[in-house]
């Protein structure tokens, strides 16, 4: 009597259990980010090998790919991680959200608290270096200071070697607090750097700068946004189209921050130039020495300038030495003066840039 089967058998080759599962997920708030696999099982290697480029977040305990908040994900990363996670039997799953994101005002006030977290995580790091280095340098002049001055090695003496390496720790611990003197020479300028990072990024010229540029990307994005006939029409074409829009919001969201910016600045006195200050015969501090405007244009003054190498405190239209001309956008202006003022300066031998006025 055969007795039946209770198993199905689902070939001769039945398909391996995966290793492990990956969870890919990116969206715009929180750029992105894999989590799952475990430690030695072989998924960091391939999730940090290019072109993935993954990085490892102590902070968030998973798989980044860094600078990815913000912005549209790296479809070419993330599919490339994937097909490389399931060739070596990973099960992976992919989320991509492009919807959700945080404001501008959010991300700003983030990048600030990280650099001042980043300000002080330096200048500790700087501190400590420096008190490592002072101790090194003061123990190995201490132990210096008990050779007797010009002395030399006792060759011939039972003490010789002992003395060796007496003299050799000290010029060790020295050489070793220079080491830390150049450490905390580099903290100390990152801890400076970041201490700096919202001045700078609050600078009006600079702010006024990245204006023009954003005002040209929305206008490049309303161009490409234009509608165009096409016979026929494409999921890929209308995702593209949903991504320019997606752009386009938060270009005129910058736009709008950073102008308000301005007008604060402009509110606390901070004088930002334009058009309606200038008149052909005045003159432009700019870049360090006076020019005479030759022209008033919507975005720059035309003034005369030259390659010749010639450093005059101020720059005439009729200057011989100065036969060409450039523009000075209004964000490098710091300072005018009319004809009138200029001729007074002159007089009073106050030709500098010192007596800058509005």
């Amino acid at each position: 009597m055969t007795t039946a089967r209770t198993d199905i058998e689902s070939g001769p080759n039945p398909p391996p259990s995966p290793r492990g599962t990956i969870t890919i997920t990116h969206t715009r708030a929180d750029g992105t980010t894999a989590v799952g696999g475990a430690k030695g099982d072989g998924s960091g290697d391939i999730l940090k090998d290019y072109p993935q480029r993954f990085r490892w977040s102590p902070y968030l305990r998973c798989w980044v790919i860094r600078n990815s908040r913000d912005k549209q994900a790296d479809h070419r990363k993330i599919e490339a991680a994937a097909t490389a996670l399931r060739a070596a039997g990973f099960e992976v799953s992919v989320t991509i959200d492009e919807d959700t994101r945080r404001t501008f005002a959010e991300a700003e006030a983030d990048r600030y608290e990280r650099a001042e977290a980043r300000a002080e995580r330096r200048q500790d790091y700087a501190d400590a270096a420096a008190d490592r280095s002072a101790a090194l340098y003061s123990a190995g002049r201490e132990k210096l200071s008990r050779i007797p001055f010009g002395q030399p090695v006792l060759t011939d003496h039972y003490s010789a070697n002992r003395d060796r390496n007496y003299r050799a720790r000290a010029a060790a611990q020295i050489d070793r607090s220079f080491v830390e003197a150049d450490k905390h020479a580099h903290h100390a300028n990152l801890a400076a750097a970041a201490a700096a990072y919202r001045g700078h990024r609050e600078n009006v010229p600079r702010t006024l700068r990245r204006i023009e540029k954003l005002e040209a990307e929305e206008r490049q994005l309303l161009r490409l946004l234009e509608p165009v006939d096409h016979e026929g029409g494409n999921a890929d074409t209308s995702e593209w189209d949903a991504e320019l829009k997606r752009r386009l919001d938060e270009t005129r969201e910058q736009l709008d921050y950073w102008r308000e910016h301005v007008k604060a600045a402009e509110a606390d006195g901070v004088k930002v130039w334009s058009k309606a200050d200038f008149a052909k015969g005045d003159f432009v501090l700019y870049g360090g020495r006076w020019y005479e405007v030759l022209r008033v244009n919507p975005k720059s003054v035309t003034v005369p300038t030259s390659f010749n190498g010639w450093r005059e405190p101020i720059v005439r239209a009729n200057d011989p030495k100065f036969p060409r001309t450039a523009t000075a956008a209004y964000y490098e202006v710091r300072g005018r003066r009319s004809a009138d003022e200029m001729a007074a300066a002159i007089a009073s031998a106050d030709p500098g840039p010192t007596g800058a006025s509005a």
